[in-house]
């Protein structure tokens, strides 16, 4: 089995959360596997970014751990995701999901919306949880 250590972010403009649509039709999170020994968080932020196409990010916090597993067919055996996510906002109106990630749609959505498009009932629980810790870190800031 393949082990694979990755990141990704929990990306909130107000009361909106960042989803993306892959190639299976699944409504995701932006993350992505760590590379070259780089930092868990600099991994994430590079993800979204490259995901996303957003630029101006912030990193608020932690937001947890998930981690599945599935049978990669390019590379013929099975696969183990560890993702660590990270909380964070933008206040950037302007995206650009990357085609090139396998990405058909995606944009900021409300919290309850997202909540129903989400495919994986880990990430629903994760955006949940971090909607929570964002606002109340945001009345913390504030």
């Amino acid at each position: 089995m393949l082990i694979r250590e990755c990141s990704g972010g929990v990306v909130f403009r107000g009361d909106e959360v960042f989803l993306l649509k892959n190639e299976k039709n699944e409504w995701v999170l932006p993350k992505g596997a760590i590379r070259n020994n780089e930092l868990s968080v600099d991994a994430a932020l590079r993800r979204v970014r490259a995901e996303t196409g957003l630029k101006s990010l912030n990193v608020l916090s932690t937001a947890g751990e998930t981690s599945y597993e599935f049978y990669s067919v390019t590379r013929q055996r099975p696969v183990y995701n560890k993702i660590t996510w990270y909380l964070m906002s933008t206040d950037d109106r302007e995206f650009n999901i990357s085609n090139e990630d396998g990405f058909s749609d995606g944009g900021f959505y409300p919290i309850e919306k997202a909540l129903e498009l989400i495919t994986y009932s880990q990430d629903r629980a994760l955006v949940n949880v971090s909607y929570y810790k964002y606002k109340s870190l945001s009345k913390v800031i504030a």
